[in-house]
């Protein structure tokens, strides 16, 4: 939730229409392609303001009453953001404005914009330093897909071809390296981008590889992951899968299944892709009543937002009720759980560790376990909100999630980072949207077409 904190007496609030204001103002700004700011555009932690919040305060509807309602504040705001544009809040030499268009972060001096400078006279004798060039991207390609330097031989091969021959010779290579080991196997590339998803811990683990204290086997979370992001897969079907998926060796393959009866639990109208498995409700609802941690996981995990970072705060009025009886109300915690807990409603029934009902759909589990918690627990909802729009239950939660440009950002930005070597800066851009949109609206959510277009981009082919 991006908002300019607005002050009565010693109490300061952060405004839930803060992000729709400022991307109606700034409808261009990287910010706002496919999603909103953070809170920390304008506040270290709501409702804490930062530089660039505090120069905005003086300028939403002087004079008018503290607290502004939302209406009033939504109708400062535009107003209050162009009083500040030719500021430099941050004292990094560029004004507000400037670092709103390009990407950067007005409150942060670490964070400015950067011009990359032409290219001088005079030429590299192995590379073309100033714009893609397919022999350097040649070698990314082995190194990055299959884990291997071209020998000096293939270089130069690959060097006596024609340019679309080069291209060609690019598609063919990545497609080959994509069904290696060093890809596709266990502990390959495409494990090791699912870690941060699965966060798997040894000590806890069933099946092969167990562990001291077995719980659940997330290697069936890899396989899952892995079948989502190969072979022209729906990359989506990672969070909306209703089936599972098994590994085979000898080389790896994946192969999809309906059912692992011993290792996978949920009822499969009610399976949600990872979001469901056995190791997700284990680990992350464990003996929760209301399954925050799951839930939060999941929207980092999968949609790339942060809750613990202020990302992708979408306050549903009336929020937090405080089912449980936590004091989410607070000030300092409501700003975020108007978001968290409309989220987490749609985990409701969902049990991690309870015995014989451990990782299972329990359709009146807060009833059956957990009616002790609060005296309004059992009136948690299995309905909730997810970018504020109304979900009925985790399936759809996981439907709507999936459909979004949040999914199709986060999964590009996985690959991204892992190929180009960092997340996507404001120089890259409008190469990584153009990516991302082509991933969700002309490839129908295949990873391995999308890989064809990300090593075409300047990012990974320039030196």
């Amino acid at each position: 939730m991006l908002g300019a904190a607005v002050c009565l007496s010693a109490n300061a609030l952060a405004k839930p229409p803060g992000p729709g204001g400022f991307c109606a103002t700034y409808p261009s700004a990287p910010a706002c392609n496919g999603q909103q700011p953070a809170c920390t555009l304008c506040h270290t932690a709501p409702p804490q303001r930062n530089a660039y919040g505090a120069a905005l305060e003086p300028h939403l509807a002087p004079g008018a009453a503290r607290p502004l309602s939302d209406g009033d504040f939504s109708m400062a705001l535009p107003a209050a953001l162009r009083a500040v544009e030719s500021e430099d809040t941050d004292g990094d030499g560029a004004s507000n404005l400037e670092e709103i268009q390009r990407g950067t972060l007005p409150a942060d001096a670490s964070s400015k914009p950067v011009d990359s400078g032409g290219c001088g006279e005079g030429q590299n004798p192995q590379y073309d330093v100033c714009r893609y060039d397919a022999r350097f991207a040649y070698r990314r390609v082995l190194l990055d897909f299959c884990g291997l330097s071209p020998t000096y031989a293939q270089l130069q091969a690959f060097a006596a071809l024609s340019g679309e021959a080069q291209r060609a010779l690019l598609d063919s290579e990545l497609d080959r390296c994509t069904t290696t080991e060093f890809w596709r196997g266990k502990n390959g590339q495409l494990w090791k981008l699912a870690h941060p998803k699965i966060r798997p811990v040894g000590s806890l683990k069933e099946g092969e590889d167990r562990g001291a204290i077995p719980l659940a086997d997330y290697y069936d979370d890899y396989a899952l992951y892995a079948y989502a992001q190969l072979d022209d897969h729906d990359a989506r079907e990672v969070m909306t899968a209703k089936y599972y998926v098994r590994r085979l060796t000898g080389p790896t393959r994946y192969t999809r299944v309906e059912s692992l009866p011993t290792s996978q639990f949920v009822e499969t109208s009610r399976r949600a892709g990872n979001l469901t498995s056995a190791w997700s409700l284990i680990s992350f609802v464990m003996f929760t009543a209301l399954p925050r941690n799951a839930a939060a996981q999941s929207y980092r995990a999968y949609l790339g937002l942060d809750i613990a970072k202020q990302e992708g705060l979408h306050s549903v009025l009336g929020e937090p009720r405080d089912y449980d009886a936590k004091g989410v109300q607070a000030p300092a915690c409501a700003a975020c759980h108007a978001t968290l807990d409309p989220l987490s409603y749609p985990f409701r029934n969902y049990n991690g560790i309870a015995g014989a009902a451990s990782a299972r759909y329990v359709p009146n589990r807060l009833e059956l376990f957990f009616s002790d918690v609060s005296p309004t627990i059992t009136q948690t909802p299995e309905a909730g909100y997810l970018f504020g729009q109304p979900v009925r239950d985790l399936t759809e939660w996981a439907q709507v999630g999936a459909d979004s440009d949040a999914f199709a950002i986060s999964a590009v930005t996985d690959y991204w980072k892992l190929l180009v070597g960092h997340a996507p800066t404001a120089e890259e851009h409008e190469e990584f949207v153009a990516t991302w949109r082509r991933f969700k609206d002309t490839h129908g959510y295949s990873v391995q077409r999308m890989l064809h277009d990300l090593i075409r981009t300047e990012a990974y082919g320039a030196p």
